[in-house]
């Protein structure tokens, strides 16, 4: 039996143990050479290997970019503080909650990696100062050296990299795209044209599709400024895929449209058969020109279309693409919320572990504000944070563990430095086994990072077995604590998540009611397809049926047209100076719908009102459209009131 066979059936995970492997080694290099070239701490490179490498070339040679930019603006933030606090380790303690406060929210609003640059940038501060309070060494020497044992890592781990591992293959990713594309295509087919006798496609399975793809988008854009821009175009027809999916679900009995019919249907035939995009473009604008006069949304979704299948060409032409028309077609959203909990949480947190140190003078309190601000920093960005800071709570005890024991059992019989660095070598390598099988693999890689952090190869040999142990025992604190966090100040995970995306788009909605404008109500639609794609994946994380996320986002969908077309003929109607009742009471319809979250029955019933009031003034249309929102508020009540 081939070992590759063998191993997988043991439970590895073959892609992750070849990457284990490098990182493991890529480490060992990195803790050997800051050694020999007489770095304080030559642990902190291998450290930075671990952190730095990612399984493909792209991501890696970016992360590791990142982490410099961060760790140098982290670096000086540090000694910045430690010189303006002086001894007063009060107004440290208050300097370093702020400012990796701040770094965690800020991280949490970021996408790519300049969020991680900007979270590290957070907790390297910390290390700095924290451990230059606790080892009482110069200032400027240890931010040296923590600046250039971070490069040292940061290089072996681009050296071992770039030699071993392989490229980002992003044609399967993009063939999912192009099926993806083909199969919703034909479900507009099929509602244009006559019913087939075939399988129906299904709108919430193909958005699920679409969502998962759009998850995936983010690594691939790693890399380089082409990466990014090929992102950016393949989101842009995500969004308008997930537009014309809406549409489906509004037109579900819709009456039939022979020409556009045909117009779709040679346009899937034509993604189906991978021909050039510009020719599939063709066939959607002349299904937008037949569709214009009876549907204009329909016109208006195949139009907007076509525009993301150009644009895509245009990319793979010139490698670039129009960022002013991809936000106009796609504006990721952000979540601010999260973001604002996540700088109180950590801000707070250290606060108060802080103030504690500050109160007790526990040597050790250095260490333990030190992990937690790396725990409740960097894994605030996690789905359930909650969750995996159990398993790295484990795998910290057991790398803490192995380093007193290596320290106080193997060390003392060593008589050189280089058998230091010998010592800990195999516990380094011995990682790869618990970070490439399938069942230990979450949060195993913090049993290194805490072995390297506890373990400072250098002779003399220095402490006593009691402080050894304290100090073992302030970092596996840190994740202690931010498990505590996590689970009571804003605990956060994918359902919370989900309920903090619904409310800013109903906050948004608010707004378009209050103080609606072109500018705003376009960028809301433009954010909208991206927050129905998060919607709907954050539904498949906790498998959940996509049915009531894309009900409610239909329904945003359709009150925030509705609030466009009031907005737009409120303005006419002040123009013409006409009919002042009537401007009364759309008016007070919109200071309603201002307060949609708090009486969304009572919008309901103002929108109703005035879709009588429209009537009697032949705005039949309008009528019809505010009618149905109202219909629509009534039916997704408990979404509206944010109890869903």
């Amino acid at each position: 039996m081939p070992l590759s066979r063998w191993l997988s059936g043991q439970g590895f995970d073959l892609e992750r143990l070849r990457f284990s492997l490098r990182t493991a080694l890529a480490a060992c290099l990195a803790l050997i050479v800051a050694w020999a070239i007489g770095l304080e701490h030559p642990q902190w490179s291998a450290m930075t290997v671990w952190a730095a490498s990612q399984p493909v070339r792209e991501l890696l040679v970016e992360k590791s970019l990142y982490r410099a930019l961060g760790t140098l603006v982290g670096t000086a933030v540090g000694l910045l503080l430690l010189l303006a606090t002086g001894d007063s380790l009060l107004w440290l303690v208050i300097g370093l909650a702020l400012w990796v406060g701040l770094c965690a929210g800020i991280g949490n609003a970021l996408h790519s990696m300049i969020a991680y640059a900007t979270l590290l940038s957070g907790y390297s501060a910390s290390m700095v100062a924290l451990l230059g309070t606790a080892s009482g060494m110069n200032t400027l020497a240890l931010g040296a050296d923590r600046l250039l044992t971070v490069l040292v890592g940061v290089i072996m781990a681009l050296v071992v990299g770039l030699a071993l591992t392989p490229r980002a293959s992003r044609s399967a990713l993009e063939e999912r795209g192009r099926r993806s594309t083909a199969r919703v295509l034909h479900l507009l087919a099929q509602r244009l044209g006559p019913q087939p006798r075939g399988t129906r496609l299904a709108p919430n399975e193909l958005l699920s599709d679409i969502a998962i793809l759009e998850a995936g988008l983010e690594p691939s854009a790693a890399g380089s400024r082409r990466a990014r821009h090929s992102a950016r175009s393949q989101r842009a027809i995500l969004a308008a895929l997930t537009a014309a999916l809406l549409w489906v679900r509004r037109r579900e009995h819709g009456q039939r449209q022979a020409a556009a019919h045909e117009a779709v249907a040679e346009a899937a035939l034509a993604m189906d058969n991978a021909e050039p995009l510009p020719t599939v473009a063709a066939h959607l604008n002349r299904a937008s020109q037949l569709a214009e006069a009876e549907d204009p949304a329909l016109g208006e979704v195949l139009g907007r279309l076509a525009a993301t299948l150009t644009q895509r060409q245009q990319f793979r032409d010139t490698g670039r693409t129009d960022r002013d028309a991809s936000r106009r077609q796609v504006t990721r959203h952000r979540d601010w919320i999260h973001a604002r909990h996540a700088m109180l949480r950590t801000t707070g947190v250290l606060l108060v572990i802080g103030l504690a140190w500050v109160a007790t003078g526990w040597s050790a309190g250095a260490y333990v504000m030190l992990g937690t601000s790396v725990m409740v920093t960097l894994f605030s960005t996690f789905e359930n944070p909650a969750w995996i800071m159990r398993r790295i709570l484990a795998w910290q005890a057991v790398g803490a563990l192995c380093a007193v024991a290596l320290r106080w059992l193997a060390w003392p019989l060593a008589s050189a430095e280089w058998q230091l660095i010998a010592m800990l070598l195999p516990l380094i390598l011995v990682t790869v086994v618990p970070f490439s099988h399938r069942r230990t693999q979450n949060g195993s890689m913090d049993y290194v990072m805490i072995l390297l952090l506890l373990s400072q190869p250098s002779l003399p040999l220095t402490g006593t077995f009691a402080h050894s142990l304290a100090l073992a025992l302030a970092v596996v604190a840190g994740p202690l604590l931010a498990l505590i966090a996590f689970r009571l100040i804003f605990p956060t995970n994918a359902r919370r998540r989900q309920r903090h995306l619904e409310a800013m788009m109903l906050h948004e909605l608010e707004n378009l009611a209050s103080r609606g404008d072109s500018q705003r109500e376009a960028l809301w639609q433009a954010r909208l397809y991206h927050r129905v794609m998060r919607l709907v994946h954050w539904a498949h994380l906790q498998g959940e049926a996509t049915h009531r996320v894309v009900d409610a986002s239909l329904a945003a969908l359709t009150l925030g047209e509705t609030l466009e077309a009031l907005r737009h003929y409120s303005q006419e109607q002040g123009k013409n100076q006409a009919d002042p009742g009537t401007r009364r009471r759309l008016e007070a319809c919109l200071r309603r719908i201002a307060r949609l979250r708090q009486a969304p029955l009572e919008a309901a019933a103002a929108l109703e009102r005035l879709a009588r009031t429209l009537a009697r003034r032949q705005q039949v249309e309008l009528a019809r459209q505010a009618r149905h929102s109202a219909t629509l508020l009534r039916e997704n009540r408990a979404f509206f009131q944010g109890k869903t």
